[in-house]
């Protein structure tokens, strides 16, 4: 059975191997403990039954409770789940910024770095032609690069 301590937030990691440290003293059933970045404020763990769960999380710091009830693993098939890959931009791609300080501005695409999410381009409708490093997720694609150009 899959269930969810409340913890204090940023505190997940501490509270994760303050818990493995535990279960192993005192061979809890225990089955796993999993803690993510994009869910602050919350562990995931997998016991036997409600008992086992509730045993583990007494006395350790920074639990503020175990959730009502277990969860399914079909209710956390969203948060497990990995993103599909955004927008693909290309070399010489022009884009609109659609957030931060120049939000509005167009720009062609001067470089793509994938792994990092994040592309350098430069603003067009400037005097003076500026390279800015920025993250895909901020653009849009206004037009893409002709195939022979």
């Amino acid at each position: 059975m899959i269930f969810v301590y409340r913890v204090t937030a940023g505190q997940e990691k501490v509270v994760a191997d303050l818990l493995h440290i535990k279960i192993r003293k005192e061979v809890i059933p225990l089955l796993a403990i999993a803690y993510m970045d994009t869910l602050k404020g919350y562990l995931i763990v997998e016991a036997e039954d409600e008992v086992a769960a509730r045993q583990a999380a007494l006395r350790i710091p920074h639990i503020k409770g175990v959730l009502k009830r277990s969860m399914e693993l079909k209710d956390l098939e969203g948060i497990i789940a990995t993103k599909a890959a955004g927008v693909k931009l290309n070399k010489n791609d022009v884009v609109e910024l659609i957030s931060g300080p120049f939000k509005g501005e167009r720009a062609r695409v001067i470089k793509v770095d994938e792994a990092k999410e994040e592309c350098t381009v430069e603003l067009m409708e400037v005097a003076v032609p500026i390279p800015v490093t920025i993250k895909t997720n901020t653009l849009r694609v206004h037009q893409r690069a002709e195939e022979n150009a």
